[in-house]
């Protein structure tokens, strides 16, 4: 425990040697405030409390005697209330007319309107009629005798005192008395009005009660005639008494006013707080007023401090605060020697700025490597075609990063690496196959340059689909100088065969070799038209017209175009077309060349002999139709591979095409706003269906 105090204390109150000037000033004034705001605080609670007190002694005594008052007010309007009852015909009248038994209704009606609570008329002390609680009326008239109009009485009857007013009822000698009783209820209506609680209690209850908190306050209110006030802590009340007595002199009661301490404490509390709190706010604004004489005061020296610790640091942003005298010397030679420092690192950064830009821009990646080959460069185009990020890459062996495929079971870094061979020849270029981090090969050409300044820049070209390009066209070119010399060569062989026998053949022979040059030629057709329609798709320039087409019209020139490659084959064409087959909206050359190739496809894998079917049906505004053949069908059933461009199927039964059919087909489909399907029927058929949208009607 002492040494978390010492600890708490030593934070607090730091070495004196160590110090700086604005804590000194901070801490004088704080003392200093305190001090005088301690002592302002302790002179003002004591103030304010006996103000505070005697202003709760003020308010209950006015509380009193402004219920004593109303009391008297009572009193008059009591006797008001008495003549006027005295002057109301309709009484005169019953009592003329003897008519006794209708008096203490109208009493009871008339008390009630005054607000008495009794009311009589007696001739002499011989009572004629009464309204209201049974009271000793005898000593009622003996207090009124005493007393005159206006009376007060302690009936031996009644514990409560009585207040009341008689009036003279004309000159037949009966007299009107009204009586109002000083019970809890009068009580409570009297708090109402003055503000604070008020106790009517009666003479006799205080003389025959034990002695009490408040039996002094009785006594001295009784000795002094007027009033008492008190604060009686026991009761947490501050008290005042006044008695209230007869005309004739008799004590009849006491008027007690009762206010909470509270009342009074609690606000002086809130405002002994206010003083506490204004005074450590005061504390706080002379600690910020000495840290701001301090910072006035140490701030030059201490903002020249700073500004030599960020130059150090090479932070050269900020520029250098001037000061007065040495201080302002000082300060001007460190901002000229700032600007300098400025000047020569924003030539070094637009530099490198530059550098990054053709780095960042450039199609090739970059990397940098030391004398140790680690990397300590590589920009974005380089990360991404490694598949690493820059960070990770930073600061690991070139080979780790690179992965290059292993030589004669060697890994090119040992024998044939181009950063090595640079730093002899001064460049080198090498091509190298790079395993990437999502496994994929990809093909590259590394060419490295010589060393400088411990450093050596290689620049890495990605040739993966270069190379695949070059593949695919040279696929290409074989396949089309395949397909083109075939027939071409038939077509050669039939012309030699047509020309050595034109004489001696005979006409069925001669229409046998002719029908061979016409499905040569319809194949070399086919061939162009399905190259023509790929550059035209691949280029955009593809238009679709759009016209009314009969699905009927365009099946019949398929059959003419195809019918001598079916024929060939001994292949028969079903066509199945409903009569109301709407027409749909599309471009009737087009349609016709996906038929062509649906069909020219289903010649090639169908078996000869076989039927291949045509038909049609029409469903929710479209069209769906399909060529179906009785071959086995393509080895997958995926839409993505199958109608991919130059796909060509495996065990075709002839020599393969382009791979361009179904492709075709797809792509002139879609452009139509339709779509095409494979499926295997179940009667074991290869179907391909087309679904084209039907002409809306005008």
């Amino acid at each position: 425990m002492l040494e978390r105090l010492a600890r708490l204390w030593s934070s607090v109150w730091p070495d004196p040697s160590h110090a700086s000037l604005s804590w000194w000033l901070a801490a004088i004034h704080l003392a200093l405030v305190l001090l005088v705001a301690g002592g302002i605080s302790w002179s003002a609670s004591r103030m304010l409390r006996a103000q505070a007190d005697e202003q709760g002694k003020a308010r209950v005594q006015l509380a009193a005697t402004s219920a004593r008052e109303d009391l008297r007010r009572m009193g008059e309007d009591a006797h008001a209330a008495a003549r006027a009852l005295a002057d109301r015909p309709t009484l005169q009248r019953l009592l003329a007319e003897g008519q006794h038994e209708a008096l203490p209704p109208f009493l009871l009606r008339s008390c009630e309107a005054a607000g008495m609570q009794a009311c009589a008329v007696l001739s002499a002390r011989t009572v004629v009629a009464v309204s209201g609680p049974a009271l000793d009326w005898q000593q009622v008239v003996t207090a009124a005798t005493e007393q005159g109009s206006t009376f007060m009485a302690l009936p031996a009857t009644e514990r409560v005192p009585l207040l009341g007013a008689r009036a003279t009822l004309g000159d037949q000698g009966l007299t009107v008395y009204v009586i109002r009783r000083l019970d809890e209820n009068l009580a409570r209506r009297l708090s109402t009005e003055v503000g604070a609680e008020v106790r009517l209690i009666d003479y006799r209850s205080y003389t025959s009660a034990p002695v009490g908190p408040f039996t002094p306050l009785y006594a001295a209110a009784l000795a002094d005639g007027r009033s008492a006030v008190q604060r009686i802590d026991s009761q947490d009340a501050y008290a005042a008494a006044v008695p209230v007595f007869a005309a004739s002199g008799e004590a009849i009661a006491l008027i007690e006013a009762l206010l909470p301490t509270s009342a009074v404490d609690d606000p002086a509390s809130r405002l002994l707080h206010k003083l506490l709190l204004t005074a450590l706010i005061l504390a706080a604004l002379a600690v910020a007023a000495a840290l701001l004489l301090g910072e006035r005061v140490v701030g030059p020296v201490r903002e020249l401090t700073a500004a030599a610790t960020r130059l150090g640091k090479g932070d050269f942003s900020a520029s250098i605060p001037t000061g007065a005298a040495e201080v302002g010397v000082l300060a001007q030679t460190m901002e000229d020697m700032r600007r300098n420092l400025i000047e020569l690192t924003s030539t070094l950064r637009r530099r490198d700025a530059e550098a990054q830009a053709v780095l960042g821009g450039i199609v090739e990646g970059v990397y940098a490597v030391d004398r140790n080959r680690i990397i300590r460069y590589l920009n974005p185009q380089a990360a991404r075609l490694l598949g690493v990020a820059p960070d990770a890459a930073v600061g690991r062996f070139c080979g780790d990063v690179l992965q290059p495929l292993p030589v004669d079971g060697r890994r090119p870094c040992e024998q044939h690496c181009p950063i090595l061979q640079a730093r002899n020849a001064g460049s080198a270029k090498a091509v190298e196959q790079l395993s990437a981090a999502s496994g994929e090969v990809r093909t590259t050409v590394i060419t490295s340059a010589a060393q400088v300044d411990g450093l050596q820049v290689q620049v890495i070209r990605d040739e993966t689909e270069l190379e695949a390009v070059r593949r695919a066209r040279d696929s290409v070119l074989a396949n089309i100088s395949h397909e083109f010399r075939t027939p071409l060569a038939a077509q050669l062989a039939s012309i030699e065969l047509l020309l050595d026998g034109l004489d001696q053949m005979s006409r069925e022979q001669q229409r046998e070799l002719v029908s061979s040059l016409e499905r040569g030629t319809q194949r070399l057709t086919q061939l162009i038209d399905n190259l023509l329609e790929s550059v035209r798709i691949e280029s955009g320039q593809l238009a679709i017209r759009h016209q009314s087409v009969a699905l009927a019209e365009v099946v019949a020139d398929t059959r003419t175009l195809v019918g001598a490659l079916l024929a060939q084959r001994a292949q028969t064409l079903s066509v199945e077309l409903p009569d109301d087959l709407p027409a749909v909206s599309g471009d009737k050359t087009r349609l016709t060349q996906v038929f062509v190739n649906l069909l020219a496809n289903a010649n090639k894998f169908a078996p000869e002999g076989s039927v291949v079917r045509i038909g049609a049906v029409a469903a929710g505004g479209e069209v769906r139709s399909w060529v179906e053949d009785e071959g086995a069908g393509p080895a997958t059933a995926d839409s993505s591979e199958l109608f991919a461009r130059f796909r060509r199927g495996g065990g075709e039964p002839e020599a393969a095409g382009l791979g361009l059919g179904l492709w075709l087909v797809k792509s002139i489909v879609e452009r139509h706003g339709g779509r095409v399907v494979f499926e295997r029927t179940a009667a074991a058929r290869t179907r391909f269906t087309l679904t084209l949208p039907a002409e809306k009607p005008a």
